[in-house]
């Protein structure tokens, strides 16, 4: 479907709407009108296990090499939103995903911009979300790495699963994220993923990842996921499969994954909260910490679990259709109190 950007005329913050749209409400500020539709759009999965659809997308990546900010500091971030533009089955809210995010980290966090890495389909070939730029921009991101460091990665796109083929999987799939030209260059699966961003975090460096896909429960393969029921309770669980040779933990650091929804479930971009196509977990993120600035883990997880549901409520999509369901989830390197500890980046 075809987009153009706009920027909001109170605060200027730019976000892309449908070429049909004639008016938009500020996710920002909401300072203008919705549009009329209001609309839940659940993205199929652009592959099957192990299969992808050919023909549809031929992108080659482009010859130049990542230009990687100039200042690597403290704090910085890897933001990834793919639309997929021609493809039949492209995303309409990944790169106001991306962007969404990028204002909270500086505006919340204190993240500079010079220390924060877009890969988009808008950017220049040099920022295009390629396999090769995703790798080299996850490289950069734990390059130099020290005690004190806070890393983000956000990725908004596509996501798939593939049969696992080292053994280290409890559900004998691995989930992967699919770059804008999978199609010829292939997937970045999580034990690429774990090996890159998670391994090498030192200690007193933390990594927190926001996965807003499909699949994406444990899309860092990370240790330990957090299982929580509606009324808070929650117990960690356990997903390292005996025997398996790889090892998926930090080298003493800390790395938290905050994911859309369960391995085995979907996730959706959304118009209904606020007219403007977003992923519902992007989104239920951000507003969640704008909005609540002390806050621990375990009531963000619980905001973004009332968040989703209220919108997939909103245009009539059951909560206890299993096949339906898209449940945020909590996974960590390390187990903890989720309603003690404070949610910081």
């Amino acid at each position: 479907m075809a987009t153009r950007r706009i920027n909001c005329r109170w605060c200027g913050m730019p976000s892309l709407v449908q070429l049909e749209a004639q008016t938009l409400r500020c996710p920002a500020c909401n300072r203008v009108t919705k549009f009329q539709s209001n609309v839940y759009v659940r993205p199929q999965q652009p592959v099957n296990v192990g299969r992808v659809y050919p023909g549809q997308l031929q992108v080659r990546a482009p010859p130049t090499q990542l230009r990687v900010p100039p200042a690597h500091g403290r704090k910085r971030a890897v933001l990834c939103g793919i639309t997929y533009k021609g493809h039949k089955q492209s995303l309409d809210g990944s790169i106001n995903d991306v962007l969404f995010m990028k204002k909270l980290l500086v505006e919340r966090f204190g993240f500079p911009n010079s220390s924060i890495l877009v890969l988009t389909e808008e950017e220049d070939f040099s920022r295009i979300p390629t396999k090769k730029n995703i790798r080299a921009a996850l490289q950069w991101l734990v390059r130099g790495c020290q005690a004190g460091d806070s890393l983000v990665f956000h990725y908004s796109g596509h996501g798939s699963q593939v049969v696992d083929r080292d053994g280290d999987e409890l559900d004998g799939y691995d989930e992967c994220l699919l770059p804008v030209d999978y199609e010829t260059e292939g997937r970045i699966l999580d034990d690429e993923l774990n090996a890159t961003i998670v391994r090498p975090l030192p200690t007193g460096a933390t990594l927190h990842s926001v996965i807003d896909t499909c699949f994406s429960g444990t899309f860092l393969d990370l240790p330990n996921v957090c299982r929580m029921n509606r009324e808070g309770y929650y117990k960690w669980e356990d997903h390292r499969v005996p025997h398996a040779a790889a090892y998926k933990g930090t080298s003493g650091g800390i790395a938290i994954g905050i994911s859309a929804c369960d391995d085995h479930q979907n996730s959706g971009d959304t118009t209904a909260f606020t007219g403007v196509p977003t992923g519902a977990l992007t989104y239920s993120f951000v507003k969640t910490l704008e909005q609540e600035p002390r806050l621990t883990y375990g009531r963000l997880l619980i905001f973004l679990h009332n968040r989703i549901n209220a919108a997939r409520d909103q245009v009539g999509l059951s909560r206890d259709a299993p096949h339906l369901s898209q449940e945020p989830q909590l996974s960590s390197s390390h187990k903890f109190e989720i309603h003690s500890k404070p949610f910081t980046l």
